[in-house]
């Protein structure tokens, strides 16, 4: 991660470079070893963007090592290893062309990476050689590979494609998730109704029955508890924030996996029961848990190895591949679960969760001196690559490597408005097109492909999706506004 306190500095002529990320791939010997991230500097030439364009230069450290003052012995076109410190790094750059040096490489003092920039001051900055900066880690690597025989490198900064495919999978990910889910949360209200008209028609003491049995588990959100979640969510993210470790994330993992199991087992025996009607009609008593279906017991061991093999190999390459199953049944059982009973409790909760986003990335840099939500999701200070309740997908294209990722709550929360869309179109029988789900389907969409084209724009800076999708949904489902509706009788 590039440290971003250097970007109020101005640019200047001779001074102007934008800041890029640059690949140093090393030899030993003429063996291919490591590969090192740098940022390149503000000043100096732009870096050869092509890897066969490169040049392979031999490395040498520099001495004295801060390159602050002429070196004692001339170079011959190598790379200069140096070190950070003791003076600008405009300084170094000059002393290292001046020795005959094709580049020079700066070994960080700590493990993050700083833009490297000019004092508004200076004014000699013909330098025509160009500078990267490694982290503190890198530079112990890169040492250590020096006293081994002859170090090579190759200085580059590939670009990256226009479109992320990564992206395009991830967007058709979340609007899946939530078409598969409003479905199934429309189709579960539609089964309820007619299941207890049938038993309204037996008599009034059936009617009595299925009432003190429950109301199907659904729970319905107040206004209340919508101003509510968002305060425990902001709650929640700080604590995150504050206790950010390696211990902390492990409590995630498990939390997370519990959920993921849950929502897992709730999925596959809802699509199950349909082929095995016998095994999820036939329930036995398990202490603790009550009334258990044949079909759950079936399915809860397979569910729980899931979670458990995601937990233990979460840091393989494919691992996104169990988080993302697990993630999708968790959002679709919620969806399910959870449902907003009017558009009034809808509008006040993604309202809510709107200014709640832009506050936590954008505001939350003011009072914290760096962007918490930004901060959480990458799991900063820790050594997992970002917290798990999120959806992502490695960008397979990308010559950077990385994952474009998309947190839950940017599915989830539009998801329970475009599911109620649907279930309010299915009880005032309205067709596909004069209804709202398909236009809201059409605006969440709408509005998490503009949330990426800002974050290309942006040079990849995160940014806040509520604050593009929360827009599209809102207003769509508001223009007509649709009369209010309860769905507390036809979920009952």
């Amino acid at each position: 991660d590039i440290v971003h306190q250097d970007d109020d500095a101005p640019k200047i002529p001779g001074c102007s470079n934008d800041f890029m990320l640059v690949k140093v791939q090393t030899w030993v010997k003429n063996r291919e070893t490591d590969e090192f991230v740098g940022v390149g500097a503000r000043f100096g030439p732009i870096i050869e963007s092509k890897e066969k364009h490169a040049n392979r230069t031999g490395l040498l450290i520099a001495d004295p090592f801060d390159c602050c003052t002429p070196l004692k012995e001339k170079v011959a076109g190598e790379v200069l290893l140096v070190q950070r410190g003791d003076c600008k790094f405009t300084t170094k750059a000059k002393v290292a062309e001046d020795a005959g040096a094709s580049a020079i490489i700066i070994l960080n003092n700590r493990h993050e990476l700083y833009k490297m920039v000019c004092d508004q001051n200076e004014t000699d900055l013909d330098i025509n050689i160009p500078a990267v900066l490694l982290p503190k880690d890198a530079g112990t690597i890169l040492q250590g590979l020096l006293s081994l025989g002859k170090v090579s490198v190759q200085l580059y900064s590939p670009d990256r494609p226009l479109v992320d495919t990564a992206e395009v999978f991830l967007w058709l990910m979340a609007v899946g998730t939530i078409l598969g889910a409003s479905y199934w949360s429309a189709w579960s209200a539609r089964e309820a109704l007619i299941e207890q008209e049938k038993l309204l028609k037996d008599g009034h003491e059936s009617s009595v029955n299925i009432e003190a049995e429950g109301s199907t588990g659904m729970v319905d959100i107040t206004m209340t508890s919508a101003m509510l979640f968002i305060v425990v969510a902001s709650l929640f993210l700080v604590m995150l924030y504050k206790l950010m470790s390696h211990w902390f994330v492990e409590l995630l993992v498990v939390i997370f996996c519990i959920g993921g199991v849950e929502g897992l087992q709730t999925c596959l025996v809802a699509l199950l029961s349909r082929w095995f009607k016998p095994a999820a009609r036939s329930f036995v008593k398990v202490p603790f848990f009550g009334a258990v279906s044949y079909l759950t017991l079936a399915v809860c061991p397979f569910c729980i190895v899931s979670a458990v093999l995601w937990a233990v190999y979460r840091r393989m390459p494919y691992a996104w591949i169990g988080q993302d199953v697990l993630g999708i049944a968790l959002i679709v059982t919620v969806i399910q679960i959870v449902r907003i009973p009017n558009l009034k409790v809808g509008s006040v909760l993604l309202g809510c969760s709107f200014l709640y986003d832009i506050f936590w990335v954008f505001i939350s840099k003011m009072l914290f001196h760096e962007s918490v939500m930004i901060v959480v999701a990458r799991g900063d200070n820790t050594d997992e690559d970002g917290v798990p309740m999120l959806l992502k997908i490695p960008r397979m294209f990308d010559p950077w490597g990385g994952y474009s990722i998309i947190g839950f709550g940017d599915i989830l929360l539009p998801g329970l408005l475009v599911a109620f869309a649907l279930r309010y179109d299915w009880a005032a029988r309205k067709t596909l097109q004069s209804g709202y789900f398909l236009w809201s389907m059409v605006a969440y969409g709408s509005g998490l492909l503009i949330t990426y084209v800002a974050l290309n724009l942006m040079d990849g800076h995160g940014q806040p999706a509520l604050l593009y999708i929360v827009p599209f949904t809102l207003g769509k489902e508001t223009m007509p506004l649709c009369p209010p509706i309860n769905f507390v009788s036809l979920d009952s």
